[in-house]
């Protein structure tokens, strides 16, 4: 991570970690696989968060921004409705493999469709300062996000006021979730 990155190089090295994520569930066994969703559902998590709180009210700018905004926060809430079912029935559950082929897909076809329609229109409208200025705003979104999904909650202003007291209670049980498994 450069300190100089701008926030489409910070959200398309995501979408690798992302990739990279998905494999390590698809092939871990056990705890590693345990360990492994529930870092991919972290990343999930803080790096949509950040996209409604920053990325996509950017994106919205001009002509045709809303039409390609709401078909992404669309895709983000069947994401985070798929985790929320994937997260309740466990990584050993029969039909977790095929629920998260499914997220997959849509997770990637997701990051394309951001890559290929939202990220474009932050490169024509903003300069390199405010698109730098906009990763550190992600970074720090992200810092205090939820660290796992909550379907209805995809806009600026819902994730800017419920956000932060979710992310409190996220982080504890992800905290106790951790002692416990020790």
């Amino acid at each position: 991570m450069s300190e100089r990155e701008d926030v489409i190089e910070l959200l398309v090295r995501q979408h690798g970690e992302l990739r990279a994520l998905f494999t390590e569930v698809e092939t871990a066994k056990g705890s590693e696989r345990v360990d492994a969703f529930h870092r991919l559902v972290r990343l999930l998590a803080v790096h949509e968060t950040a996209e409604e709180e920053i990325v996509h009210p950017a994106a919205r700018r001009g002509e045709g921004g809303d039409a390609i905004v709401d078909a992404r926060v669309a895709e983000e809430r069947r994401a985070k409705e798929l985790l929320v079912t994937m997260d309740k029935i466990g990584v050993e559950a029969e039909g977790f493999d095929t629920l998260l082929a499914q997220l997959r897909d849509d997770v990637l076809a997701h990051a394309e469709h951001e890559e290929r329609d939202e990220f474009p229109r932050l490169r024509e409208q903003y300069d390199g300062d405010r698109l730098e200025a906009m990763a550190k705003a992600v970074r720090a979104a992200e810092a205090v996000a939820p660290t796992r999904p909550h379907p209805g909650i995809e806009s600026p202003g819902a994730t800017m006021l419920l956000g932060p007291p979710i992310a409190l209670f996220d982080r504890a049980r992800d905290l106790v979730r951790d002692v416990l498994r020790r």
